[in-house]
């Protein structure tokens, strides 16, 4: 049912290095779901809602699952995990959160922004992580990233936007005009989009905001930027991760360059990034999460927590196809990191 990012393009070079520093609902009850399997075991109901389909996200889920299966946590034994996705409809969230809530779910792990707020709103005592949030803080989730202070905690995916600014004029020296490619509706796309204008100054870089409000706009919008600017650069903007595909064929089209904001973006088409691993950050949800059914931290009390590790993704394809030369000290970079990878194996 899931599609996880499991390989790289055949031009891909990856590399992974640590830097980066409303009320309830009627029928819902403090009694938890969960329940006693045949061998004795409790079982614990865990509700997801995911936003939208795409490698981050989709990554993201996929370390959870994997990190509570290595904390000894396996659905079907000794938890019971209930997915759904919303196919990026904010009608969808609310629908899946009040089903998850009604359900009395013991725990519900919330992907997006999007998602996490439809959940929060549902419910105020069943412990809520989120995750592929960029600030729950700002996105009035929690009362601050470093006390919570209700029950919804979770991690950040905050990623190094002035670093994939400077990434951006290290490959284009001669840019001098930037489009921020996002989605006028994600409020983790504006935190990310008011970043990048203030990165951009620094490095000498003119912006220019070119949202889209459905994804129907995305190839108009991207169209509209050929020939006025000299680069696009995409923050990890659910909209425009999923519809990767058109804004790569436009670009491509017309040679110009996108700079993303997570690898399963460079997947789809984008030119390079420095950015947090979406597996890394599932796999830290899920420590959460075995802290909260193990130990009974309440998510008040656990601070939001972030993804110390960053990969460097350039995309030596359409590197090719748009006439763009990596720098060779990225590519050193990227070589070195990849031996060291696979001598660990």
């Amino acid at each position: 049912m899931k599609k996880v990012l499991a390989m790289a393009l055949a031009g891909l070079l990856a590399v992974s290095a640590t830097a980066c520093s409303a009320s309830s609902a009627a029928s819902e009850t403090s009694a938890a779901q969960s329940t006693t399997s045949s061998a004795g075991t409790k079982v614990f109901h865990i509700g997801v809602v995911q936003l939208v389909e795409h490698p981050a996200l989709d990554a993201a889920y996929k370390g959870f699952v994997d990190g509570l299966k290595e904390a000894g946590y396996v659905d079907g034994q000794n938890i019971k995990l209930d997915y759904q996705n919303a196919q990026g409809e904010q009608a969808n969230c609310q629908t899946i959160a009040t089903k998850l809530v009604n359900d009395k779910s013991d725990l519900i792990l919330a992907i997006a922004t999007p998602a996490a707020q439809a959940v929060a709103n549902t419910t105020k005592t069943i412990p809520i992580l989120v995750t592929a949030v960029t600030d729950p803080a700002a996105s009035k989730l929690v009362a601050s990233n470093t006390a919570p202070g209700g029950n919804v905690t979770g991690t950040s995916d905050l990623t190094p936007v002035e670093e994939q600014i400077k990434l951006l004029k290290q490959i284009l020296p001669k840019a001098k005009k930037v489009a921020l490619l996002y989605c006028s509706s994600e409020s983790n796309s504006k935190i990310q989009a008011d970043l990048a204008r203030k990165a951009a100054a620094a490095n000498g870089l003119e912006t220019v905001d070119a949202t889209v409000s459905n994804s129907n706009e995305i190839q108009q919008v991207t169209q509209s930027l050929v020939g006025k600017v000299d680069a696009i650069y995409a923050p990890t903007d659910n909209m425009i991760a999923a519809g990767m595909a058109t804004v790569s064929m436009v670009a491509q089209a017309a040679k110009l360059p996108v700079i993303v904001g997570e690898s399963g973006m460079v997947t789809k088409g984008g030119l390079a990034t420095y950015g947090i691993n979406y597996y890394d950050l599932g796999k830290l949800t899920a420590a959460q999460a075995v802290k909260i059914l193990k130990d009974g931290k309440k998510p008040a009390d656990m601070p939001i927590e972030y993804s110390k590790n960053c990969d460097l993704t350039l995309n030596k394809e359409v590197a090719a196809k748009i006439g763009i030369t990596f720098p060779q000290e990225l590519l050193d970079k990227a070589a070195a990191a990849s031996s060291s990878a696979a001598s660990s194996k």
